[in-house]
């Protein structure tokens, strides 16, 4: 077992577990809760921090401030007080309260903003992260939603090392979008070792693209594309899947008590994706999916009971 000397040394590397979905195929499941900080967040919010502290932009004594659903609040928190930073995160009042806990339990604020349609809203918690940032003296916003280190940190771990676990046999990856970083970085890199790869987008039913500018309520955190951002890479996604609340959250207590497998509801919506999918799937194929968080931050909604 490797060993460090440094917590965020740790980030990365996380398993990847066959699951027994019914295919001629093989489907892999990437732990990606099994980071420090519980995601795979864990990654790009460190990855941003780095870029700010080379560039400059990030000093010693500084603050972090960005906007989060949950996990990118936790991953930063957690970065901060490893780090030395004060931290500062805004989050939407849809987040479960485990998050909300977490956040704090790492010894950052934590502003709670009203659910908004849309991210310009100046009520959101987007809005509300820009405008602390901004009245306050040498602070960082990572900005996960509109920054594209964000998509390179995928390219530059999470692809690499996907590829490398798999042998370079991957045929096809799946991966919840919101900001679009993960499924864009990483299928860029896999794209760019083999272009037949397909590459799934896993979106929400009722987002912003789905519904062309006309988003309607969701329950599932930390998946949906509402905005148009430069992280997202149209061109290496082979195909956008919109998955509902009722089938997103209907996969975790068949994951949990089928596989074995807790996982929050943005990975539920990327299993039913990727099971549906899988039965097309060519005996030599082999997918690989993001489960991007666990489900012990959201037991307290009570998604896991089948009764």
């Amino acid at each position: 077992m490797k060993k460090y000397d440094f917590l965020l040394d740790a980030i990365g590397n996380t398993p990847l577990v066959k699951v027994k979905f019914e295919t001629p195929g093989s489907v892999y499941a990437k732990l990606e809760y099994l980071n420090p900080g519980g995601s795979v967040k864990d990654r790009s919010a460190l990855y941003m921090v780095q870029q700010a502290e080379k560039s400059g932009q990030l000093k010693p004594g500084g603050t972090l401030i960005d906007a989060s659903s949950g996990n990118q609040g936790i991953a930063t928190a957690m970065i901060g007080a490893a780090r030395g930073y004060k931290v500062i995160i805004t989050i939407s009042e849809k987040s479960s309260l485990e998050k909300v806990n977490t956040i704090k339990a790492y010894g950052a604020q934590v502003v709670v903003c009203p659910s908004t349609e849309f991210i310009e809203d100046p009520r959101s918690y987007h809005s509300q992260a820009v405008a602390i940032h901004k009245k306050t003296p040498n602070s960082f916003m990572p900005n996960q939603y509109f920054n594209i280190e964000n998509r390179n940190a995928h390219y530059s771990l999470l692809g690499p090392e996907i590829w490398k676990q798999t042998e370079g046999k991957v045929t096809h990856f799946f991966a919840g979008a919101g900001t679009g970083g993960t499924v864009s970085g990483v299928g860029k890199y896999l794209k760019e070792q083999n272009p037949n790869i397909k590459v799934f987008a896993v979106d929400s039913i009722n987002s912003f693209r789905t519904t062309k500018g006309h988003p309607k309520p969701y329950k599932v955190e930390g998946m949906g594309i509402d905005f148009v951002s430069p992280v997202l890479a149209n061109e290496v996604i082979s195909e956008f899947i919109p998955v509902s609340d009722e089938d997103a959250l209907g996969m975790l207590p068949v994951l949990a008590s089928q596989h074995g497998m807790l996982v929050g509801p943005s990975s539920g919506a990327v299993a039913y994706a990727a099971k549906e999918y899988a039965k097309t799937l060519g005996k030599n194929d082999l997918a690989v999916m993001i489960f991007g968080d666990s489900g012990r931050a959201y037991l307290t909604k009570n998604f896991y009971n089948k009764n």
